[in-house]
């Protein structure tokens, strides 16, 4: 029973310094962008020697949304002779495909890739066979229920200029924020997530993340790597890893926003953010010890890019740490060290600690001119429960993955536009 004890409350001080951690990584965001040195993007680069670009949209029964993305496509300013569009058609079985090939009949620069048979469906394997025939030198991607406006191709492919860009992100905007209380919580998280995470990530010159859509990379580095793993969900999380590990950087243009459909349900948002967090997971298990020693990343490259790749594991270890405490409570140990200063400690960080994600928020909020969004911040208590459930379920995932050598099989996020 005390060795039990010693490993219960060893627990209680490990988590305490796992959370003070990411609490001093949320302060020093939050400080840099609303009080640091801003970063600029590449948005001032006037160069009409543009790169051949390649926009990919994988298309898994996306009648509602089809014709709305590539209409903008179609509109976009970039040269139609430096740009093909291939709309990447996985195993639909609606009409997307008639939807697309009517598009392509007009429009010559689209060239659909349809996928059916026994080609394996998922949006890494599509890419992947998306990349064997795309002739640009620069791969830019969208998901199908994106929004792009028409100069946004230019502002993303403007980057590659410098040839220590491996990838480029732009911001990711809900277009349908209004619509109920949870896309009213999932704008003010992703206004934290791009306005300051992001962005800071960006100025201190760390690790902002390539995510996988409103975003881009050089075809032929991707092609030099092995393309995507077909066995990792995340995988522009693998990707951004597999550039700074490799000596390249990802570029982050907070001005490149672009709309997009939030989750209008919550049992769809619970199925995206348990996928979300069984792909980070894999590639945290993936690239943890590889990021530690890597010879391309400095100190504070690696601290931040190990606390990225931990992020989703965080709900998880709070989730063992509510049952840690639960079983020292009954068992009339909550007393860890005989301290006032410990005491001390635990109240400021329940005062100030918890709340680190809440100013990324309200800072974000600020910075956006929507200061009576900030209303919502109580509410989004509720959702930090909701996420520590479904994470810890997809952490749970990623490790049974690892445990079955099971095959992962990609899960759509459902659509709730009118078509």
């Amino acid at each position: 029973m005390g060795l039990l004890i010693f490993f219960l409350k060893a627990y209680m001080v490990f988590l305490m310094l796992i959370l003070l951690l990411y609490t001093v990584r949320h302060y020093i965001f939050t400080l840099n962008r609303a009080l640091g040195k801003q970063r600029l993007y590449y948005q001032d680069l006037l160069d009409e020697d543009l790169p051949t670009v390649s926009v990919l949209i994988p298309m898994h029964n996306e009648e509602k949304v089809a014709s709305h993305i590539l209409d903008l496509i179609v509109a976009s300013n970039y040269p139609k002779e430096k740009l093909e569009v291939i709309p990447i058609n996985d195993h639909s079985t609606d009409k997307t495909k008639e939807i697309i090939e009517d598009y392509a009949r007009k429009y010559p620069f689209i060239k659909p890739l349809h996928r059916y048979g026994d080609l394996p469906r998922g949006k890494q394997n599509g890419l992947n066979d998306a990349l064997k025939v795309a002739n640009g030198d620069v791969i830019i991607v969208y998901d199908a229920d994106y929004l792009p406006p028409k100069g946004q191709i230019r502002t993303l492919a403007v980057a590659f200029k410098d040839p220590r860009i491996g990838a480029v992100m732009g911001r990711v905007v809900p277009i349908n924020a209004d619509k109920n209380l949870l896309t009213r919580l999932l704008d003010i998280e992703r206004s934290g997530g791009y306005q300051v995470d992001q962005q800071a990530r960006y100025n201190l010159n760390l690790i902002p993340q390539y995510g996988g859509t409103v975003g881009g990379f050089r075809k032929d580095l991707v092609v030099r790597l092995g393309g995507f793993d077909a066995r990792v969900l995340a995988e522009d999380t693998e990707l951004t890893y597999k550039i700074y590990l490799n000596g390249y950087k990802v570029a982050y243009a907070n001005n490149a926003e672009c709309y997009e459909e939030a989750p209008e349900d919550w049992n769809v948002r619970a199925r995206q953010l348990r996928r979300w967090s069984r792909g980070h997971n894999q590639v945290m298990f993936k690239y943890f010890k590889h990021t530690i020693f890597s010879k391309k990343l400095n100190f504070w490259q690696k601290m931040d890019g190990l606390l990225l790749l931990a992020v989703y594991m965080q709900p998880f270890l709070i989730f063992l740490g509510l049952i840690d405490s639960f079983l020292l409570f009954f068992l009339g140990e909550t007393e860890i060290v005989n301290s006032y200063l410990f005491l001390l400690f635990m109240f400021a960080y329940n005062c100030f600690g918890n709340f680190a994600p809440f100013f990324e928020i309200g800072t974000a909020l600020v910075l956006d001119g929507s200061r009576q969004k900030v209303f919502l911040l109580p509410l989004m208590f509720f959702e930090f429960i909701f996420n520590i459930i479904y994470t810890s379920l997809g952490f749970i995932d990623a490790v049974m993955d690892i445990i079955t050598k099971r095959t992962v099989a990609w899960q759509k996020t459902e659509r709730f536009r009118n078509a």
